[in-house]
């Protein structure tokens, strides 16, 4: 574009250049007698001059963008149409209504009757007694031997449990002494030598029963 408009620039001063030497020469002419009509022809040649402008360059022209190879969906007929309206309800008439069913009155259960309280006994029950002296059942001559000699001494606790028939039936050690032989002599001597009257029941008759007691073991003097 910039050589186009120099070459149209220069055309432009020539045909300025040429006007001006067309007006020098009539001027000339004028003075020096010319024939108005041969200079009036060597206007109209001269002044006409043909400019050629040349034809504006071609400019390139971007291709058009490509456009992507996309294939075209694929024609999916639509689902037929689905009736969802539900069927209507079947409604039943009645006539006549029924009378609500009367109304029962629950009677709770009655209560258990109460238990029945045993008979006052006739007699008061009694626990087992000891016959004679207790303190007579082991002494200082029943001393073990052994213990004698070692000056061992101690008190033995004992529990015993008494049969319908006074008699001692077993003998358990509820304290000991401190010393087996002590302990174990105990037990022998209240089931060889203890008697009792027996324990009763509410009707007075004999029942077993049980007696505790103790033993001390001193040496003697």
């Amino acid at each position: 574009m910039a050589y186009a408009d120099q070459e149209m620039s220069g055309n432009k001063v020539v045909a300025i250049i040429i006007v001006a030497l067309i007006h020098v020469a009539l001027g000339y002419a004028l003075i020096t007698g010319l024939a108005y009509s041969a200079v009036k022809k060597m206007v109209e040649r001269v002044t006409t001059v043909d400019i050629e402008e040349p034809p504006p360059p071609e400019e390139d022209i971007p291709p058009p963008p490509e456009q992507p190879d996309t294939a075209p969906p694929p024609i999916v007929a639509p689902p037929p149409p689905i009736n969802i309206a539900p069927a209507p309800p079947t409604v039943q008439t009645q006539p006549t209504i029924p009378p609500p069913a009367p109304l029962q009155r629950v009677v709770p259960p009655p209560a258990p009757p109460a238990p029945v309280a045993p008979p006052p006994p006739r007699v008061q029950p009694k626990a087992a007694e000891p016959r004679g002296n207790p303190g007579s059942w082991a002494n200082s001559n029943d001393y073990p031997s052994r213990a004698l000699r070692e000056e061992r001494e101690g008190v033995t606790r004992f529990s015993v449990s008494i049969g319908p028939d006074g008699r001692v039936t077993s003998c358990q050690i509820t304290g000991s002494s401190g010393h087996s032989d002590l302990d174990d002599t105990t037990c022998k001597l209240i089931q060889r030598r203890a008697r009792f009257r027996p324990a009763t029941d509410g009707n007075g008759d004999p029942t077993s029963g049980s007696w505790a007691s103790a033993v001390r073991w001193e040496i003697p003097k």
